[in-house]
């Protein structure tokens, strides 16, 4: 008995290509859009698993201006990638608007991956200023420094300086990226 090993022709593997390709620039439509309840109980997930593996994260939230939750943000790619979420703007701990994230990239990348993500506004002036433009792009518009969850699971409020701040957290799937660089932020009608 013998074992076959089949290798792909060039044909079969631009066709996977395009069609992966197709499927990134395509999935903010191929994802169902969620009405503003839907995406509300998804925030209320996604911030009581946050509170659960950070310690202090409630009353870091309850500190900042403003802060978008993510609940879900879907990333897939094969060369080239796309990411797409909506979620909330909560300021005092109420939703104030609702926002999508989207963002492409190039490069070496292969898979899908779902996370979510918190960005919390520090000072009112970047709130304002985020809440004013119609497209709001980080690394344009304004930078978000990424934060890692120290030993222990605990914020560490006093090395936070940033006037915005980000949370990526429960990632699932075959890829790993740690950026919100070049990701666009659009005020949702809902």
């Amino acid at each position: 008995m013998g074992i076959v090993c089949r290798i792909p022709c060039k044909r079969t593997l631009a066709s996977a290509a395009l069609l992966c390709v197709l499927t990134v620039l395509l999935l903010p439509a191929a994802l169902p859009a969620a009405d503003a309840r839907e995406i509300d109980l998804s925030a209320d997930i996604a911030l009581e698993q946050f509170q659960k593996e950070v310690k202090g994260g409630d009353r870091f939230l309850a500190s900042a201006k403003g802060y978008l939750v993510f609940p879900k943000v879907v990333k897939a790619g094969l060369g080239i990638g796309g990411e797409y979420g909506e979620g909330v703007l909560r300021m005092g701990g109420r939703t104030v608007a609702y926002y999508s994230t989207a963002s492409a990239s190039i490069g070496l990348q292969l898979g899908v991956q779902k996370k979510s993500i918190i960005i919390v506004f520090l000072d009112d002036e970047a709130l304002g200023r985020f809440r004013k433009s119609q497209g709001w792009e980080v690394g344009v518009d304004g930078s978000v420094a990424l934060i890692k969850v120290g030993a222990g699971g605990s914020i560490d409020t006093t090395n936070i300086k940033d006037p915005i701040v980000a949370f990526v957290f429960g990632q699932k799937g075959l890829m790993y990226n740690l950026t919100l660089e070049g990701s666009k932020f659009t005020k949702l009608d809902k």
